[in-house]
């Protein structure tokens, strides 16, 4: 039921094994729990360890040997749902051997198959002349020359192929070869035992490109970037095996991924969301007294800068800095969510950055980094709808308004909706005297008491702030991740794109609503090119004809904390918004919490994983069939002038 909360996965103990050696009693115990469908992560020796998420037809394999410093390598297969680090050495191998035939022979009663791949590095073949520790990644996948399994060869050797690290692209070569190991090893299965148990062996040397060739040491960015890459291509193999030689029949590759997350995954995860939560980083560049100021700006005749008051910071930028990176993100194995969390990292860094740099004019620099700068392509569409639209001139009539209570009422209605809909949303409405016009923050709606609102604009505010911004904030509550509802890096985009399409799919997008996107655009590109405040209000009032107040707030929002190019993503999230419906993207996951549309293969593989719980809220407006019509129409929309037209 949408209102039911899932309860998260509880995380599996890493258990030791009590002895030196892999014991009789440590395989017997492995096996039963594979015969009933049970997770294992167990400790193994030489700093091995068994990690197998739930019955599946495959095993990815990394020996560790005392002889041999391989740093990094063992990284490669962390993540997987089911993976083992083993110890290589001589007096292990007996126990090993043992233990893969026992995980072999249990899976393949379930299974009929079972696929077993190993992996181990490798010398640099051609390296770079220029700079050394500068080389392509390089793969050699060797298989058996008699019984290939040659969909899943091609699977694993075309999504190899596709695998780059520092814009170097890979190189791949098939080698069929009894010789399935590495050097100085003895095989994992003997050739007759792995024909009788209809097991499949391949190896995979890897080329060690993310370390230093005469130190060792490795390069930690080119190391992330190949995992992420393996991982996929480990993913994509299996899948294939289990398709073509397997009973098991997975749905998309990405369901092969793992599922059972544990408990340091989550407090990290807390851990972020924790900091993110100390501070309203939007509150805090918000001026306090932009009416005030514009009396003052018409007093002076539009000559002298406005002089903005900002909130007292509650939280120390540097202090928190220090917490920030005292999180151990690093020490999470799978891929995806540790790229995810990094990137998360390094944006409240910058924001707090931003804190620090507040009014400063290195500011603008940290916003470049947070919100991007203005394209050329994106500032002639705006001066384009700005010439095209022209302004509307009032014709004297006095028009009448919605004033801050009247709002109130009706975002209640909606908010009672959603209440109604999903239990476990709180959301409120509150009138404030703290802020201009209306904002969400940590989930409520927050109106400002002088707010008028044309009666045409409701609607489209309504479904904007609560059908958008409240809605995948409580959407993103309801995930295991905070993050989801804290907000992906680079979530403001999709936002305002998606609160921007539900305007004009309640018929509240208009001349004047457009024409405002398009000239905070045009702000934003004036300030990156080092227009002052006055320039940039003159040239909106009397070059665009935006009138006065409309000028001032525009500039206002564009020079806010020392330059402020946030406003720019609401048109550029919805010309991105529009491209992505056009090639055919799916509306649905854009409201599983607050994300960008980068992150859509990765919601997607958490919800293949199962990682990711359903999602309990979509917005009213999408329940009507005349909206849903309506939204199909959106594909053939050629520019977003064709939306008010």
């Amino acid at each position: 039921m949408a209102g039911s909360v899932r309860k998260k996965t509880p995380s599996i103990p890493v258990k030791k094994s009590a002895r030196h050696i892999i014991s009789p009693e440590f395989i017997e115990e492995i096996k039963s729990r594979l015969i009933e469908g049970k997770r294992i992560r167990r400790i193994l020796p030489m700093e091995g360890r068994l990690n197998i998420d739930r019955p599946l037809p495959f095993l990815v394999v990394y020996r560790r040997t005392a002889r041999k410093k391989d740093p990094g390598t063992d990284k490669l297969v962390m993540g997987e749902a089911s993976y083992l680090i083993a110890p290589g050495s001589r007096s292990q191998h007996a126990g090993l051997i043992k233990l893969i035939h026992a995980i072999i022979e249990a899976q393949v009663n379930t299974f009929g198959s079972f696929l077993l791949l190993e992996i181990w590095s490798g010398p640099i073949t051609q390296v770079n002349p220029i700079e050394p520790n500068l080389n392509s990644p390089e793969f050699k996948i060797i298989t058996s020359p008699t019984r290939p399994p040659s969909y899943t060869i091609e699977a694993l050797q075309d999504s190899l192929r596709r695998i780059k690290v520092n814009r170097l692209t890979s190189s791949v070569n098939i080698v069929y070869s009894s010789d399935r190991k590495p050097l100085g090893l003895s095989p994992l299965i003997p050739f007759h035992d792995a024909r009788r148990m209809n097991c499949y062996l391949v190896g995979l040397q890897i080329g060690a490109m993310y370390r230093n060739q005469d130190t060792g040491k490795i390069f930690p960015l080119a190391l992330r970037r190949l995992h992420l890459g393996l991982s996929r291509a480990f993913k994509l193999a299996a899948f294939t095996f289990a398709r073509k030689q397997t009973t098991m029949r997975p749905k998309h590759f990405q369901a092969l991924g793992k599922r059972a997350l544990v408990k340091s995954v989550w407090d990290i995860d807390r851990q972020l969301a924790e900091i993110d939560s100390m501070f309203n980083f939007l509150l805090l560049v918000t001026p306090v007294n932009v009416d005030q100021a514009w009396q003052l700006f018409k007093k002076y005749k539009y000559e002298k800068i406005p002089e903005l008051y900002y909130r007292l910071r509650p939280i120390d930028p540097a202090l928190l800095k220090r917490k920030l990176y005292e999180i151990p993100v690093e020490s999470i194995e799978d891929p995806v969510i540790a790229n995810l969390l990094r990137e998360k990292r390094m944006e409240i860094n910058r924001k707090l950055t931003m804190l620090e740099d507040r009014n400063q004019p290195q500011f603008l620099y940290g916003s470049l980094q947070l919100y991007g700068g203005i394209s050329a392509e994106l500032k002639r569409l705006a001066v384009q709808i700005l010439n095209t639209l022209r302004p509307h001139r009032r014709n004297g009539m006095k028009r009448e308004f919605v004033n801050a209570e009247q709002f109130y009422k009706r975002a209640e209605e909606e908010m009672e909706y959603y209440r109604a809909e999903y239990p476990a949303m709180q959301a409120k409405v509150e009138i404030r005297n703290d802020i201009v016009g209306l904002m969400v923050a940590s989930g409520n709606l927050l109106l400002s008491d002088n707010v008028n609102i044309l009666p045409s604009r409701v609607e489209a505010l309504i479904q904007h702030e609560i059908g958008t911004h409240v809605l995948t904030y409580y959407n993103g509550k309801h995930q295991p991740f905070q993050q989801l509802y804290c907000g992906l890096p680079g979530y403001e985009e999709l936002q305002e794109g998606l609160a921007v399409m539900a305007e004009y799919l309640v018929g509240g997008l208009n001349h004047t609503r457009l024409r405002l996107l398009a000239g905070r655009v045009v702000a934003s590109d004036l300030l990156i090119k080092g227009a002052t405040f006055i320039e940039s209000f003159r040239i909106l009032n009397k070059d665009f004809g935006f009138d006065k107040r409309t000028s001032y707030i525009i500039t206002v929002r564009t020079f806010r904390g020392g330059g402020f190019t946030k406003d720019a993503v609401y048109l550029r999230g919805l010309v991105q918004l529009l491209e992505y419906l056009k090639e055919g993207g799916d509306i649905k996951p854009l409201f599983v919490g607050k994300i960008a549309l980068e992150h859509i293969p990765v919601i997607k593989e958490l919800q293949w994983r199962a990682v990711l719980h359903p999602t309990p809220l979509m917005p009213r407006y999408l329940k009507n069939g005349d909206m849903l019509e309506k939204l199909s129409k959106l594909k053939n929309i050629k520019t977003v002038v064709d939306l008010v037209n």
